[in-house]
């Protein structure tokens, strides 16, 4: 598989992520047939262009955590958007037996 390809299967399982759900890097990974490749997923999703409809923020770490630093704006702006999606927090993390895109 080139790089391009992998990009696109990365891209299109996240693009696949419903409204209200999150799913994990490595869960991408897997179900973009990169198992072991969390860091590409997340590579790709810090390299998306400004404006990308791609739910980024629908993406979280095996800990149910948001990877961004706690007091950043990036995490405030992603933590608003899971919020506004009715996905719940507590403390800085999510309940994945709940939120957990399950395909």
């Amino acid at each position: 598989m080139t790089q391009e390809e992998k990009v696109q299967a990365i891209l299109l399982v996240v693009g696949s992520i419903p409204s209200g759900k999150v799913c994990t890097y490595g869960k991408i990974a897997e179900m973009a047939s990169l198992k072991g490749h969390a860091r590409l997923v997340g590579t790709v999703m810090k390299k998306l262009p400004s404006g990308s409809r791609i739910p980024w923020f629908r993406v979280i770490n095996s800990q149910g955590k948001i990877s961004f630093p706690e007091n950043s704006e990036k995490y405030q702006q992603q933590k608003s958007l899971l919020e506004q999606e009715g996905i719940v927090f507590k403390g800085t993390k999510v309940n994945l037996k709940v939120a957990m895109w399950q395909v």
